[in-house]
Formats: C-alpha cells, structure tokens, sequence
C-alpha cells in the first residue's frame, strides 16, 4: 500500500513538474514576442542601434558644429531594384534642415513594391538625427520599369553639442536598405513554387520516331 502511494506522489510530483516547464514555455514564447515591439519603441526613442528619430519641425536655433552626413544605399537579396543617393555626401549644421533625395528603379517588368529598413552610424548619433519627411516611412510601389526620386528631409539636433561621445566624430553615414514586402516576398515563392510543380506535372511529349 505504501509502495502504491509513493508512486501515486511521484507521479503527482512528475505532472506538477511538466506543467511548471510548460507554463514557463508559454510566458517565455509570449515574452520573446513583446520583445520586438518594445525593442522598435527603445530604439525610437532613444536611438540604440543607430536608429533615427522624428520630428514634426525644424528647430529655430543652429548650432555651431558642422558634420558631414554621408548616404549609403542598398536593396536586399529577393528585390530587382536599382537604389542610390543623388548625392553621396552633405554638410550639415547642426540645427540646419536639409533635403537630399534618393532614386529608385523597378528593373522588373511588373509592379513592384518595398520598404526601407534605415540606420545610422555611429550608434550614438541616432539619438539627434531627426527625419521630417522620409520615404522610409512608407511602402513605396514602382510600375513596371518605372523610377522615382525620394526625398529624406532631416536635421541634426543642436543638443548634439552637448554629447561627449559624439566630440570627436565629424562624419555620420545614414544607411538605407530597400526590401521587397513580406507578403510579396511569400507570393513570389508560392508562384515560383507552383510554376514548377505544374511543370512537374505536364506529361513529356512522345518523341518522333
């Protein structure tokens, strides 16, 4: 009898076990995927990883500090676009709205659309580059062989000045990399994948004798 009822706990002690592990499983998986959205929101407002901010106007005052702001662009694997800056480099005072205006081409015979993942470096310099009007902030959609000029509208913070990590950078390189939308990106393979099953399934022709 005593032999059946320590089974009987360790059995009890077993499932309890199993059922911390999956609780622990489940509020770990949920934890991982409110992670992402309140990383994006960290590195909004704080600029870690180099990520920009956004301003609704320029500020009135200017600052004395004159940076050279360089222009990086790049379209990922997947994407037939050609993406460039009109203008590989500017100088910016701090404070100074600038426009500079990036071009797009679909090489593609169909429409096509993307969005662009954007970052600046050094990290730390995210923090004061505002954006007032970006492209970036949307999806953009090309026609068939169709190009498009971009603008990007931004200003370095003049409280940038008072930054110790960034007394001795003279240089900030804004980064943008175009991707083709997730949901196209799956349709592009669901069409590719059918193509090839329905030439899987066409019966070779019979050869002439």
């Amino acid at each position: 009898m005593s032999r059946k009822r320590g089974e009987n706990r360790g059995s009890r002690a077993q499932k309890t076990t199993a059922l911390v592990i999956g609780l622990l499983g489940v509020l770990m998986l949920g934890a991982s995927f409110a992670a992402v959205p309140l990383y994006r929101l960290f590195c909004s407002a704080t600029g870690y990883g180099g990520t920009t901010q956004t301003a609704a106007r320029a500020p009135e005052e200017r600052g004395a500090r004159v940076f050279s702001v360089r222009f990086d662009a790049n379209v990922a694997p997947g994407l037939a676009w050609r993406f460039e800056p009109e203008t590989p480099e500017v100088n910016v005072r701090l404070g100074e709205p600038t426009t500079v205006y990036f071009r797009a081409t679909n090489l593609t015979d169909r429409p096509t659309e993307a969005n662009a993942r954007f970052n600046v470096q050094p990290d730390q310099a995210g923090a004061w580059f505002d954006k007032l009007q970006c492209f970036c902030f949307n999806t953009e959609k090309l026609g068939p062989h169709e190009s498009a000029e971009w603008a990007v509208v931004f200003f370095l913070d003049p409280k940038l000045a008072g930054d110790e990590t960034m007394a001795a950078v003279d240089a900030i390189t804004l980064s943008y990399t175009l991707f083709a939308p997730p949901d196209a990106a799956k349709a592009e393979t669901t069409k590719a994948n059918a193509t090839k099953s329905s030439a899987a399934a066409t019966p070779a022709l019979p050869g002439k004798s």
